[in-house]
């Protein structure tokens, strides 16, 4: 990968510190990183690390105390609520742990949900939402709500609705937190399996070590400060 481009994700000096009454928590000290197209990022950390609010600053979710990010080229940190809301629409994908699939629509107009914002007719996203959910082993599931579905079933339904639209990069918080090791094989696989073919980049926090065999890149934090950045492949470190 040629690292002479410019990043996907630029982040610099960031940090964030909540006021907790009268005491102050930082949870981010200073933070600066680059995240190129294409690659896969895994963010680990224990609980209270700093990874969640690390990726919701990369996404916008929350506003930094300080620093920068960027991506795309765009200063996202500096955007309001209705600039972040249209570049997400265009640009970004989410999957969540606890999958966030609408309860009363089935795994079609769940998963034609983003393409709905972006204008898309609708015949051509319940076509698109159908293609999706065949690709991820859900053909027989299309007209299902996700309480008739498994959590693994439940969870490709939701990567599908991150992939339907093609974004160029994708969010992940522990996507395979609620699946057993069998389920969480299958899940990345597919996920990766479709960051190669589209060229995506996925930034996606995790505590699980296992994840790491994914990753191009394995960012660790420890009390909101990166300890170790390394750049891998395949799974393995990458010779320097």
């Amino acid at each position: 990968m040629n690292h002479k481009i410019r990043p996907m994700i630029r982040v610099r000096n960031l940090s964030k510190t909540y006021v907790v009454g009268e005491e102050k928590a930082e949870a981010l000290k200073g933070i600066s990183l680059d995240i190129f197209q294409g690659e896969i990022c895994c963010i680990f950390g224990t609980s209270g690390s700093g990874k969640s609010t690390l990726l919701n600053l990369l996404a916008g979710m929350e506003r930094p105390t300080s620093g920068e990010v960027w991506i795309r080229g765009r200063r996202i940190s500096q955007m309001n609520e209705e600039e972040l809301a249209v570049f997400r629409q265009k640009y970004i994908g989410f999957i969540f742990q606890s999958y966030h699939l609408f309860p009363f629509m089935t795994a079609v107009e769940n998963t034609a949900m983003p393409l709905m914002f972006q204008g898309v007719p609708r015949k051509k996203r319940e076509e698109i939402a159908v293609q999706m959910l065949k690709k991820v082993g859900l053909s027989h599931r299309l007209m299902h709500y996700p309480w008739q579905m498994s959590g693994g079933q439940q969870q490709r339904a939701g990567i599908a609705r991150a992939f339907a639209s093609r974004p160029e990069v994708i969010f992940a918080d522990e996507p395979t937190g609620n699946l057993d090791s069998k389920t969480t094989k299958e899940i990345m696989e597919m996920i990766t399996g479709f960051a190669r073919g589209y060229h995506q980049t996925i930034v996606m926090v995790t505590h699980d070590p296992e994840m790491e065999q994914y990753a191009h890149r394995v960012i660790r934090l420890v009390d909101g400060v990166i300890v170790g950045n390394e750049r891998r492949f395949q799974g393995k470190k990458e010779e320097t």
